[in-house]
């Protein structure tokens, strides 16, 4: 069942496409490995098998229960206490595993994907971090696009973003590109969506948030998600594109958008 707010800077859903390319299953790894101690690695073994335990039917390989690196992962989010590990973990593995994010492809997003509102750039950023971006104005949430299948495309870019951190990277850069934005594009529903995957399923992944160009009648909608990002409202910030273009990207490696 849809749900639609009354707000008039609101609407249901906000989709993250991307630029095609070839087919391809989205398998990717989204953890870098990480340097262990001792002391760490009981930490692992430990949260290992209580999840084996606990949950022994959460999938095992690549981002299951059994993998190590993902579990350090969310053991440093959790300042390595351990039954706090495993309650996120384990919601972070059942939410991939009932979303299908091992599934997510190029040809299952084509369609919103197709519309050119977000893609993930070519090159890195100056600090080596791959770039998502969101180009706000070609969003229409109320013209019959599925909010599903937004979430899906937002999942698939964010995996394959994180399949290309660079070695010994381990966060990505988001801009939003919010020229031209009008009421007719704004979504919180979905903004909240992404809050909660970057808090829950990939936390502490996004570096930073670009708000790029930000009209006057984005304010109100900032006023409504600011407190809901919580600690990663100080991730966000307001620039311009002339910013974006001098320093985060070459001259070389700059979005064709932002070129001067």
């Amino acid at each position: 069942m849809a749900v639609r707010l009354s707000h008039p800077f609101l609407s249901s859903s906000l989709s993250f496409p991307a630029r095609r390319r070839s087919l391809q299953i989205c398998k990717f790894s989204v953890q870098n490995p990480i340097p262990r101690s001792i002391e760490t690695q009981k930490l692992v073994l430990e949260v290992k098998e209580k999840l084996e335990i606990e949950h022994p039917s959460l999938p095992i390989g690549r981002n299951g229960r059994d993998d190590e690196d993902m579990i350090l992962w969310f053991l440093k989010d959790r300042k390595f206490q351990v039954e706090d590990a495993v309650s996120k973990l384990t919601k972070a593995i059942k939410w991939r595993q009932e979303f299908g994010v091992s599934e997510l492809s190029e040809e299952s997003v084509k369609n919103i994907a197709g519309t050119g509102k977000a893609y993930l750039h070519d090159f890195l950023d100056v600090n080596g971090r791959p770039v998502l971006v969101v180009v706000a104005s070609k969003h229409f949430p109320t013209q019959n696009q599925d909010p599903i299948e937004s979430q899906k495309l937002c999942a698939f870019l964010i995996e394959k973003a994180l399949s290309k951190l660079p070695t010994g990277k381990e966060e990505i850069l988001g801009i939003f590109d919010l020229r031209g934005f009008g009421t007719e594009n704004g979504d919180i529903l979905f903004l909240k969506f992404l809050i909660d995957m970057f808090y829950t399923y990939y936390p502490k992944r996004l570096g930073q948030v670009l708000f790029v160009d930000a009209p006057f009648v984005f304010q109100p909608i900032w006023q409504l998600v600011k407190p809901l990002l919580k600690s990663y409202a100080s991730l966000v910030r307001f620039c311009s594109a002339e910013t974006v273009r001098k320093e985060y990207f070459t001259e070389e490696t700059v979005p064709a958008d932002f070129r001067g």
